[in-house]
C-alpha cells in the first residue's frame, strides 16, 4: 500500500501530522503514511488550514481545490487534491494515469 493513490485527476494523500515543528517540511514516511511537519500549534483547527495551504503551495493549486476527507481531530489524516498542477519531486509521486 501507499501514502497516494488517483482518484480521477484528484490526489488522495494519507498524511501523518506533526504540529509545532521548526519548519513546514515533507518529513518521509511514518508508517504507511507521508508524514507532514507543520508550525501551527494543533488548536482550533489551526493545523488543519494550514496543512491545507502548505499542500496547495506545495502541489500548485487553489486552497479551495485542498479538501481534509478524514482526521479533522487527529494527526492521521486524509487529504484529497483536486487536479494538482505541480507534483513535488522529493515525494516521488507518479502521475495519474491516463
Amino acid at each position: 500500500m501507499s501514502f497516494f493513490r488517483w482518484d480521477g485527476d484528484a490526489l488522495i494523500l494519507d498524511c501523518h501530522l506533526q504540529p509545532k515543528a521548526s519548519n513546514d517540511a515533507f518529513a518521509g514516511l511514518h508508517g504507511e503514511r507521508l508524514k507532514i511537519r507543520l508550525t501551527a500549534p494543533p488548536v482550533d483547527s489551526k493545523a488543519n488550514a494550514h496543512l491545507l495551504a502548505f499542500l496547495a503551495a506545495a502541489f500548485g493549486v487553489a486552497k479551495s481545490q485542498v479538501s481534509l476527507e478524514s482526521g479533522q481531530q487527529s494527526r492521521q489524516k486524509r487529504v484529497r487534491i483536486q487536479a494538482p498542477s505541480k507534483l513535488p519531486g522529493e515525494l516521488g509521486l507518479t502521475a495519474r494515469p491516463s
